[in-house]
């Protein structure tokens, strides 16, 4: 029972810690002062619950969160921060990856929405490096949007033996 409630108690806790400091007009944390602080405090809370909790499911909707907070607050601060969709792409395959760490599933996913973030945020470097296979690359390119729906279906309709 105490582990159901640990996501609220830790989200009311920041809340109310995030808030206190809002109305102390404590100017230090005046930029965190934002919608994205609000998702890294629930991104925390499931976290907790993750790893503390022993409820491994619960990492990757923390990983997410925190990660989207992250993202949010440092996207204007930092130039080498990526704006892409790239970025958060990256961010749901570190969410599997560290699932995967504790539970065993999700590598694929993890693996592939890896593989899907490197090419989306290196777009423009691989296709400088396969500069003499441009051509054919640009008409192969064409088609991986049809390919990722394909790969879809499959892993939807089609059973492992």
């Amino acid at each position: 029972m105490k582990n159901q409630r640990m996501i609220p108690g830790m989200i009311l806790i920041g809340f109310g810690i995030y808030f206190y400091l809002q109305q102390a007009n404590i100017t230090l944390f005046k930029e965190f002062y934002t919608w994205p602080t609000l998702l890294l405090i629930v991104g925390a809370a499931f976290l907790v619950q993750g790893y503390w909790g022993k409820d491994y499911e619960a990492i990757l909707p923390g990983v997410i969160l925190v990660g989207l907070g992250v993202h949010f607050h440092v996207v204007n601060k930092f130039e080498l921060w990526p704006d892409h969709l790239g970025a958060f792409i990256l961010i749901i395959a570190l969410g599997f990856l560290l699932r995967y760490q504790k539970t065993g599933n999700g590598l694929f996913h993890g693996v592939l929405f890896l593989i899907l973030a490197g090419l989306l945020l290196f777009y423009d470097r691989i296709t400088s490096w396969l500069g003499l296979l441009e051509n054919g690359v640009a008409t192969a390119w064409k088609f991986w949007p049809a390919a990722l729906i394909l790969i879809g279906i499959y892993l939807l309709f089609f059973k492992k033996k």
